[in-house]
């Protein structure tokens, strides 16, 4: 059943940055299949939407990610890193059950629909519920169950092989929209045989790898008191970067650690918000970019952060690294909207998929109002997106070229229900 949506602004986020005034993006079931200028005969279409000057671009891609941790949104604010987790998130995580994780994962879901976000990674425990609720939700996801090798050697073999089989169970289910990864949580975390014996399964099962590295300063140092080597060579010399590997937040790095990175093609998921709410650092995104690296966008938990709109990401992304480099031209708007779109994809190895509108790519597509006094005069569609756009302007999301959200309004789940039941599994914690 052929579809198109005319009479927009359309972004495409392609090779080419391509932007149509008044552009059109036709799809058939999951794939688009036209990308350009409106047609002059549009009969040939079952569905012609009509978006009035809204602008039409590719779905938003979050590249890091807990999706539970919503229950703990606003708990624990204002805390160095290592205090916030060892003393307050970790011990309320240790009681969540499938059932807390399976709500909050919703939770999550529904924010990032709503923002304009169609695709997510995430690394958590419980993976099961969080892989059902991407399926149930229609989102696209990649996911891993995140592996904590602090504990015996029978419980740290158990969950390797539960990270295992949640990755071959789910790899390429929900008609393809749910791919899996590998996950040891950090160096830190995980001893390194530990994190050789996960290297060896995502060799074998022919997964990417997804890790914490170099967030804090005391990581780092820690690191290279109890090992000898900072984080990259610490990970190069278990073998992680063999795989392909996307490391989340890449705070804390050298000139050296930066070209490491490079020559192994490892991708970089950049936190800002969370990385500034935490007081870990700024990341060196102007310099990675310049290596070559492939560098995303994710907004790690709403526990740290503490909400999940990527078009925030996107902005801070903009011009935070203006602000702490005294340039103005570094992350321009068009790269910073890449970050958050093409980049993100190829971050999570999906880029032939999703991540820019280009006929033969899967409809992942959203479309923002521009009826709001912040879009005028719309002298640059790309600028005011970054620049002056809320998630909350986001009007319809289609993924896999199912309309997800309709006029703000989510299609697949049943929002009051999932708030009622998120703030009844909060209130059975023990804090």
């Amino acid at each position: 059943m052929p579809k198109i949506l005319t009479n927009g602004f359309v972004i495409t986020v392609n090779e080419e940055n391509m932007v149509y005034r008044q552009g059109a993006v036709a799809f058939d079931g999951d794939v688009i299949t036209y990308v350009g200028e409106v047609p002059e005969d549009l009969s040939v279409y079952d569905e012609v939407i009509d978006v009035r000057g809204a602008i039409i671009m590719p779905g938003l891609v979050n590249t890091h990610g807990h999706a539970a941790m919503s229950l703990l949104r606003g708990y624990a604010d204002d805390l160095p890193l290592q205090e916030w987790l060892e003393t307050k998130m970790w011990p309320l995580e240790g009681q969540f059950t499938s059932e807390h994780v399976k709500w909050g994962t919703y939770l999550s879901i529904i924010e990032m629909l709503r923002t304009g976000t169609t695709c997510f990674m995430d690394m958590y425990d419980h993976m099961d519920q969080v892989a059902e609720a991407a399926e149930v939700s229609g989102m696209r996801a990649g996911l891993a169950r995140g592996v904590i090798g602090l504990c015996p050697v029978d419980v740290q073999k158990q969950k390797l092989e539960e990270a295992a089989d949640f990755a071959q169970r789910w790899n390429g289910k929900a008609d393809g929209r749910i791919t899996t990864m590998m996950s040891p949580h950090a160096p830190y975390t995980c001893p390194p045989d530990y994190i050789r014996q996960i290297v060896e399964k995502a060799h074998e099962l022919d997964l990417p790898i997804h890790i914490h590295m170099s967030e804090s300063q005391r990581e780092v140092e820690q690191n290279r008191n109890d090992y000898g080597l900072r984080p990259p060579a610490h990970l190069e010399k278990l073998g992680v970067f063999e795989r392909p590997t996307l490391v989340a937040h890449a705070v804390h790095l050298t000139d050296e650690e930066i070209e490491l990175l490079a020559k192994y093609d490892v991708k970089v998921s950049h936190n800002p918000i969370s990385n500034l709410k935490l007081a870990s650092g700024i990341a060196r995104v102007p310099e990675m970019l310049g290596a070559g690296i492939t560098v995303s966008l994710g907004t790690d938990s709403s526990a740290s952060n503490n909400n999940l709109n990527l078009f925030e990401e996107i902005k801070m992304a903009a011009l935070l690294h203006k602000g702490v480099s005294y340039n103005p031209v570094v992350v321009p708007a068009e790269e910073a909207l890449r970050m958050g779109t093409r980049y993100g994809a190829e971050a999570m190895f999906i880029g032939k998929q999703t991540g820019s509108l280009e006929a033969g790519k899967k409809a992942d597509i959203i479309v923002v109002r521009t009826d709001r006094a912040h879009f005028h005069p719309l002298h640059d569609p790309v600028s005011h997106l970054v620049y002056a756009t809320s998630g909350y302007d986001v009007k319809d999301v289609y993924v896999n070229g199912k309309m997800l959200v309709d006029n703000g309004e989510i299609k697949t789940l049943d929002e009051e229900k999932i708030i009622y039941e998120t703030n009844r599994m909060f209130d059975s914690l023990e804090k």
